[in-house]
């Protein structure tokens, strides 16, 4: 029976189409007749013009990069944008003080006055895109697999440079298909960005990392802000006197309410996907890599979170970095269950047995697969340890942060007589890290991850000499204590944490003073191991690796040809299309399409960490005070609901649509039954987890109190 399975598997890549039901994150730009007529099907009702165009306003113009990695929407004529809460977190933390804790208490502006400048945030409008293939093509055409590797970033940064060059945009040129396409992305980007609004964070994280992933859902993760131009209407620095943009297009909003099979439609930047991984990609991130790094993580968060507890400073010091920390420690766990769960490996593997079938005798293709063998022999053996390394070792703050000055020291020891820009940028970031760090954490941090290194990975690939010295000064390595004991030493023993020593330093740099830091001793063993004796591997594998991908996917192409396909997500633009959907994640059991008040009201547990609400939420919510917000098929307050579209990380804050283009929730997380999905779309129980944009205005409205944004939205009832 497997063999027969294998077997069908193998025909249908060849004969069928590569999308399935729902899959696909296309570029709007580029959708096609073929694709816009299946969405027309599927419900939508609006032109291609409408989603996409160059010459006049369309859905396209609302739509922003927000912060280097989440997306954003225009939702006003003056410039007032939405987003995710966690997409906020850090801006609404860097307001927040002890006194004015906008994280705990939230925050409402109730006039453009009270408006809070969001340090270090800027959005990104796209304004257009053109085909450079033919001129990557033409500098990369005789180039080996490590000189593609060292040399393509560096060609398509320079063919940015020129098509933007004399102007104040940005060009970015991005690789699809794995370098088979190349398109250039140009931006203008927009710095002054104010916070206009967020929920209290038990609200906004409502559920916190226990719901994270998961669904049935009650998190109302949003945040407001607003973009300012000068009065010119051109990107400017924060300054009083600039105003609120007026955008080319504004998404209207939509309290109608949503329905099981309803059209559904999500604008945004997915940030990364691997649809077209190899077997052997697979089976070292189950066995290998994935297991590592959640196990890592893992430590790491309670060790933080241990010391969140005891004070309000403390949590505030960490909140943003344990989020971080804590949202992919889920994921590549959930990941790593589902492709075991589905067989990915082994359906990549008939894949792949399929395309050696069609590649006979196409000298181009035909031994794809042996030399992906050989690569993979060659640098598995190492890869435990860079994980190790860069989640253990480099996740200590400290370290990370002494690892850092690794390049400042060769250019003190190579005499470089310029170096000012390269010290301004480590006093900045060293301010940055000073005030981030947690002393009680990270010690507990490095003795843990040091002892973790020392037990899981081969001896033969430690740091020369390093454990020897360890157990010769603290004692023996099988005692917690030794490491415990190596940790007081090292935060006792750098000037890195003393503000006077740090500044002596930095002005009077002293590579004989930086080597006897204790911090950087240790970054300085774990990084140089590596680089000496490894990175030679890891670099040799992702050339080969990149080498292969391309010749891989060009023969995919050619195979599919005349079939619709898309590229891996790249943090461009995208537009996936499916419906509001339940589903069914195992025998005896149904989800619904939606979540409601009722729902947050079951979960509330006072005090508790994270299923505490406000007094004045639960009193509003038990009286069922909901307005115009109200859901007529459940008489509740809808507060979530899931959608069958194919997003992933990077579309945190994107609009989600109804079929006439207008806003019905913002696109937020993905389901824990489908955390495969980087790699591998499952068709029937993928699912977007989305916030109702009802729940949304209900908690600025009746919550918040701020009706002067509501009256800012053009709402369609």
């Amino acid at each position: 029976m497997k063999r027969i399975l294998i077997f069908i598997l193998a025909l249908n890549f060849v004969s069928k189409p590569v999308l399935k039901a729902d899959e696909g994150m296309w570029l709007p730009m580029l959708l096609g007749e073929q694709v816009y007529a299946d969405m027309v099907k599927k419900g939508l009702k609006i032109s291609k013009e409408q989603l996409y165009s160059i010459n006049q306003a369309s859905i396209k113009d609302a739509i922003v990069i927000f912060g280097g990695g989440c997306t954003a929407e225009i939702v006003s004529k003056e410039g007032l944008i939405f987003t995710n809460h966690h997409c906020g977190y850090n801006a609404i933390a860097a307001a927040s003080t002890v006194e004015h804790n906008y994280l705990d208490d939230g925050f409402w502006a109730k006039s453009k006055n009270e408006e809070i400048s969001a340090k270090g945030v800027s959005v990104q409008f796209l304004v257009k895109i053109a085909d450079v293939t033919d001129k990557v093509n033409e500098k990369i055409k005789d180039l080996s697999a490590s000189e593609l590797s060292q040399k393509l970033n560096g060609i398509m940064a320079e063919i940015a440079s020129k098509e933007t060059e004399g102007t104040a945009l940005e060009g970015r040129v991005v690789s699809m298909f794995k370098g088979n396409q190349f398109l250039l992305f140009v931006y203008e980007r927009y710095k002054d960005v104010r916070l206009v609004g967020t929920p209290p964070q038990n609200v906004g994280k409502f559920g916190g990392d226990t719901d994270n992933w998961e669904w049935p859902r009650h998190t109302c993760d949003f945040s407001v802000f607003r973009v300012y131009t000068n009065k010119e209407g051109k990107p400017a620095d924060y300054s009083a006197d600039n105003v609120p943009m007026k955008p080319k297009y504004s998404l209207p909003v939509s309290i109608k309410g949503i329905k099981d099979g309803d059209f559904a439609m999500v604008y945004g930047y997915p940030g990364g996907t691997n649809r077209y991984e190899t077997s052997f990609g697979v089976k070292l991130k189950t066995d290998v890599e994935n297991p590592s790094l959640v196990s890592l993580r893992d430590t790491r968060l309670k060790l933080m979170f241990d010391e969140m507890k005891k004070d309000t400073k403390t949590k505030l010091q960490l909140a943003g970095s344990y989020a971080g920390i804590a949202n992919y420690w889920k994921f590549f766990d959930g990941e790593t269950k589902q492709l075991l769960k589905f067989k990915t490996y082994e359906e990549k593997q008939a894949n792949e047995a399929a395309f050696t079938a069609w590649a006979k005798g196409k000298p181009e293709f035909e031994n794809i697969f042996a030399e992906y063998s050989k690569i993979y022999d060659a640098w598995r053996p190492y890869a435990k340890q860079r994980v190790y390394l860069n989640e253990g070792i480099l996740g200590s703050p400290l370290i990370a942060f002494a690892g850092a000055l690794q390049k400042f020291d060769v250019a003190l020891t190579r005499g470089d007589k310029d170096i000012s820009k390269t010290t301004d940028a480590l006093k900045k970031a060293w301010k940055a890290f000073y005030e981030s760090e947690n002393v009680a954490s990270d010690k507990n941090i490095l003795a843990f991850v040091t002892q973790e290194f020392y037990t899981q990975v081969d001896q033969a690939q430690h740091p020369k000499g390093f454990y020897n010295w360890l157990s010769g000064k603290f004692g023996d390595l099988k005692n917690k204590q030794a490491f415990t004991l190596f940790a007081d030493h090292v935060f006792n023993n750098t000037f890195l944490l003393d503000s006077v020593k740090w500044n002596a330093f930095i002005s009077n740099p002293d590579t004989a003073k930086l080597h006897k830091d204790a911090a950087y001793m240790v970054a300085n063993a774990f990084n140089s191991n590596f680089s000496n004796n490894y990175q030679k591997y890891f670099t040799d594998f992702n050339a080969q690796n990149f080498y292969l991908g391309r010749a891989y996917l060009k023969g995919v192409l050619e195979m599919n040809k005349g079939k619709k396909m898309y590229p891996d997500a790249n943090f461009t633009m995208r537009v996936s299309y499916g419906h509001v959907k339940s589903y069914v994640p195992r025998d005896g059991v149904k989800y619904s399409h939606v979540c409601t008040m009722q729902g947050v009201l079951d979960k509330y547990k006072p005090k508790d960490y994270e299923f505490d609400l406000p007094a004045k939420f639960v009193e509003l919510a038990k009286k069922k005070d909901f307005g115009q917000y109200v859901d007529a098929a459940t008489k509740d307050l809808v507060v979530c609901y899931i959608t069958t579209n194919d997003i992933t990380g990077g579309n945190s804050g994107s609009p989600i649509m109804n079929a006439n283009g207008e806003l019905i929730g913002l696109c937020f997380d993905g389901n824990y039954e489908a955390l495969s999905h980087k790699i591998a779309f499952d068709k029937d129980l993928n699912r977007t987890i989305n916030v109702d944009i009802r729940y949304v205005l209900w908690v600025i409205d009746k919550l918040g109190g701020a009706s002067n944004i509501i009256a800012e939205l053009d709402l369609k009832k």
